[in-house]
């Protein structure tokens, strides 16, 4: 065969290559309408949390904005292993858009898996787990829209241990306090971070 011919179908099989191992960008605009409508859902989830909160906790001084915890709440966080939140970044070099969006699929899912079992106990909490549940769905779409490989690697243990430390109606109410207030939290977090993934995708 031809040496030319040889270097020109060598330089396509490289160039071919080159293609089919390049990173895949998200579709801007199906991307932009998905992280839109997750970030439209966590904001309703957000106004949402004090309406949920008065009706189903009424222990005298725990509000939702309660700065300060005392000491026997502070051991019952010990003692009903709720786990904390997954920790949500700026997207950088070493937090990339796969990581963050398995963050957030890791937190819908724990807080998914927590309303589900406060549920059981107490009543009023139906609607919110149903956003949860929604919210979960949209960040699948966004990992689907943008194609990543992002899991979610949320520990579901702690979740099913949960029940079972659930005890009496004042560590249910507990329970919901401390849920809803890390899921403020988290709701927070992931607007910051929706907002971020916005600016850095269009």
């Amino acid at each position: 065969m031809n040496a030319g011919i040889v270097v020109a179908l060598l330089h396509c099989f490289l160039f071919a290559v080159l293609v089919q191992s390049a990173p895949t960008a998200p579709p801007p605009l199906a991307f932009r309408e998905a992280v839109e409508r997750t970030k439209a859902l966590v904001e309703k989830i957000l106004t949402d949390l004090p309406t949920v909160h008065a009706a189903t906790v009424n222990i005298q001084g725990l509000t939702l904005d309660s700065s300060s915890q005392t000491a026997n709440l502070q051991m019952m966080v010990m003692s009903l292993g709720i786990s904390a939140s997954p920790v949500i970044k700026p997207l950088s070099e070493h937090f990339t858009l796969d990581m963050c969006v398995g963050r957030m699929l890791a937190g819908s899912q724990l807080y998914k898996g927590i309303l589900g079992v406060l549920s059981e106990r107490l009543s009023g909490l139906s609607d919110l787990k149903a956003e949860l549940r929604d919210l979960h769905l949209h960040i699948n779409k966004m990992k689907e829209v943008a194609k990543l490989s992002g899991t979610d690697s949320s520990d579901q243990s702690s979740v099913s241990d949960l029940a079972a430390r659930l005890q009496d109606d004042y560590k249910v109410q507990v329970a919901v306090h401390l849920t809803l207030s890390q899921l403020r939290s988290f709701c927070h977090d992931m607007i910051r971070s929706l907002r971020n993934i916005a600016t850095n995708t269009s």
